[in-house]
């Protein structure tokens, strides 16, 4: 079977790739070709028969992950399965089941099983967590089965992978030597390799076997996502010498996956401060030959737990302005508890509204919902205002909550409404193209923040 890059780089556009064309709203040819570069990956595992079809990369709308997942303290299979039935229907594009606790097996299929979404995994944490309940030590894992649990996980439908193959020798000799770090490792995966490194004096097997990494991931089509175990996990921590050295061969290891074959994708951090953002983005592009570039977050500070979906949608926004592809999102309950179903649901809608800000940003072009949203608030034409909102429910309902006496203005400024009095004064000076168009005439992909 040949992979989705493959079948583009022998110029056939699939059906997947016309799928993506659609409704991004590109020619299907474009897509192909960008596709074949290895700057747009559709992770669509053939074992699974029904999965949205999601393209993620260059000139794309950015897409959001959806984090969900057991752990230790809190395994309850119900409560997964209605956070990922929360995750699609608030909007994710993709979905990673990262549970810890439990079995695993049962966790990971009642999952794919439920959601239509492409869904991924960290395949270090099943390989870890089994061999720590086989040997109560996590350092005793066998390569051997880490290889043989990758191709079960794929073989279950999983669609993409964020597999840690750029930790080595001399990334943890970085860390070593920088003195570790303010913010410690933030990476579970990337971590228990380390501690299994530093443990058997060995080589990172996913470094030193890439090839065979690779090899697993084409046989599925699944997206190799290079997980990115070093990220810094505080702000003064972005970008030292131990996360570059990662970084690096990360994006080389992308460009060598291509080569063979694979679609590849880049993870980044983590904890950056706002200021970095771009110049972290452009690296890996400039690095990866332009891989899609997955980020976690970004959170571009470390005092505001309790509130981290929004710290992480400012720095997504800027993120996706700068180029990222795929964002993580970052739910409430980050870095203080297991997210649940509303935490869910809150960093849905949180990244949605930061990815849709940086886009506009990024593509001036796509722009037109903003102005008709705008011109429907200007005109005080409510229902109209609606169809051009991300969240249409919520607006509806604390309008209602709080209504006011003259139905044309809102409580916020009642008979005092400067709309109101903007147009009485101004509406016989309106230009044509500041005229507004009604709701019925505008097709549907102005609503969803794509190209015109």
């Amino acid at each position: 079977m040949q992979t989705q890059l493959e079948l583009a780089r022998n110029t056939i556009i699939t059906s997947q790739m016309k799928k993506v064309a659609v409704d991004e709203h590109f020619d299907p040819e474009h897509i192909r070709s960008l596709v074949a570069r290895g700057e747009i990956v559709i992770p669509c595992n053939p074992r699974r028969k029904s999965q949205k079809i999601v393209g993620i990369g260059a000139g794309l709308r950015t897409k959001i992950n959806a984090s969900i997942g057991t752990s230790s303290d809190i395994c309850d299979l119900d409560a997964e399965v209605r956070k990922a039935v929360a995750a699609e229907e608030e909007g994710a594009d993709t979905l990673m089941e990262l549970s810890a606790g439990g079995d695993l097996d049962q966790i990971r299929k009642t999952i794919l099983a439920t959601s239509n979404l492409p869904i991924g995994n960290v395949p270090l944490y099943q390989a870890f967590k089994e061999t720590a309940r086989r040997y109560r030590n996590p350092s005793k894992l066998d390569p051997e089965y880490l290889f043989d649990l990758i191709e079960q996980q794929l073989e279950d439908g999983l669609s993409f992978m964020a597999v840690h193959c750029g930790i080595n020798r001399y990334t943890i000799e970085r860390l070593r030597n920088q003195g570790f770090r303010y913010g410690g490792l933030a990476s579970k995966g990337g971590t228990f390799m380390v501690a299994w490194m530093d443990a058997n004096n060995k080589e990172n097997p996913l470094y030193e076997q890439f090839d065979r990494v690779v090899a697993l991931m084409k046989k599925y089509d699944a997206v190799l996502s290079l997980g990115n175990g070093i990220r810094a996990g505080a702000i003064h921590d972005s970008h030292d010498r131990a996360q570059m050295a990662e970084m690096i061969i990360n994006c080389e290891l992308a460009e060598l996956g291509r080569d063979m074959g694979c679609q590849m994708m880049v993870e980044g951090p983590g904890h950056v401060p706002l200021d970095e953002i771009e110049g972290n983005i452009m690296l890996e592009k400039r690095m990866s030959g332009n891989a899609p570039y997955y980020v976690l977050g970004p959170l571009p500070l470390d005092s505001g737990a309790g509130y981290d979906h929004i710290v992480s949608a400012i720095g997504a926004a800027h993120a996706a302005r700068y180029g990222a592809d795929l964002v993580c999102y970052i739910t409430p309950a980050e870095h203080l508890a297991l997210p649940n179903e509303q935490d869910v649901r809150e960093g849905v809608r949180v990244a949605r509204l930061a990815v849709r800000i940086g886009d506009v940003a990024k593509y001036p072009d796509r722009r037109h919902n903003e102005k008709e949203a705008a011109m429907a608030r200007r005109d005080m034409r409510w229902q109209d205002l609606e169809k051009f909102l991300m969240f249409p429910e919520q607006a509806r309902r604390l309008r209602e909550e709080r209504a006011p006496e003259a139905e044309e203005t809102c409580t916020m400024c009642g008979d005092f409404c400067a709309m109101k009095k903007g147009m009485e004064v101004f509406r016989d000076d309106i230009r044509g193209d500041k005229v507004s168009e009604t709701a019925s005439q505008q097709p549907e992909k102005h609503f969803v923040g794509v190209p015109e």
